[in-house]
């Protein structure tokens, strides 16, 4: 990690809220605690940014300075709401395309699905608070600068994004060798919501649930599944396909 992805110290990183830095999270020691603690503690809820209690060997891990048991992780860029994105769309006339993201934790697979979101034209991507990677500069390298342009909305867990949006006429689908359909076969002419499982295990039950449509892309070979962000692309350009054939603009 470099230096300029995170700040130490306790009074630094309330000073780096206060100024209104973007902070992607901060890790605290586990037994921290005092007066000072708590002041970091209660900024961090204010501005609702995502706090870990972690063991010391993970600071130390990142730097072995005078850390005061506190380290603050910076995000290249800012993080969207739901509640904010949805109707300025909607407002704009869009036909919104969206990936969401279910705990996807590598880094370069994060930035490589980025990277295609933008070429593809979707307009958001939607990240869980915990278990998935990041606005890092790890995953914005990955990305070619993607990220500087893709809105990513980080929302609390997935399954509450994906009702969020289902509740704003998205139609969900999920990406899934379990799938009972062609991903062909799923109309990417709506506004739409793919999504995208982790590398494991793949979509979550309780997300799997949520969706309206499954679709699976034909593995041909002896290997069992595509990578996810390989899939994410394939998914990408079957809407592109059909949304040029709709007469959708490519502009």
């Amino acid at each position: 990690m470099e230096k300029s992805d995170y700040i130490f110290g306790i009074r630094a990183i309330l000073e780096a809220i206060d100024s209104g830095k973007t902070i992607d999270k901060v890790l605290i020691r586990r037994d921290l605690g005092g007066d000072l603690a708590k002041e970091l503690l209660d900024k961090v809820r204010d501005y609702d940014i995502v706090v870990q209690r972690v063991p010391l060997e993970k600071l130390n891990r990142i730097t072995m300075k005078n850390h005061q048991g506190a380290i603050a992780l910076l995000s290249p860029v800012g993080y969207h709401r739901l509640d904010n994105i949805i109707p300025q769309l909607y407002e704009e006339g869009k036909t919104p395309l969206v990936v969401v993201l279910d705990g996807v934790t590598d880094a370069r697979n994060f930035g490589a699905i980025a990277r295609s979101a933008d070429c593809a034209g979707v307009d958001f991507i939607v990240i869980p608070e915990r278990g998935s990677a990041s606005v890092t500069s790890d995953a914005v390298k990955a990305s070619a600068g993607a990220l500087f342009y893709v809105p990513v909305c980080r929302e609390r867990d997935t399954l509450t994004a994906v009702r969020k949006l289902k509740e704003n006429g998205y139609l969900i689908v999920g990406a899934s060798e379990k799938g009972a359909e062609n991903y062909t076969a799923a109309d990417f002419t709506v506004p739409v919501a793919i999504v995208m499982g982790a590398e494991d295990t793949g979509i979550s039950p309780d997300v799997i649930r949520q969706c309206d449509r499954l679709a699976a892309i034909p593995i041909l070979g002896s290997i069992g599944s595509l990578n996810v962000s390989v899939a994410a692309g394939v998914m990408l350009y079957e809407a592109v396909r059909q949304r040029l054939s709709a007469g959708f603009s490519n502009e």
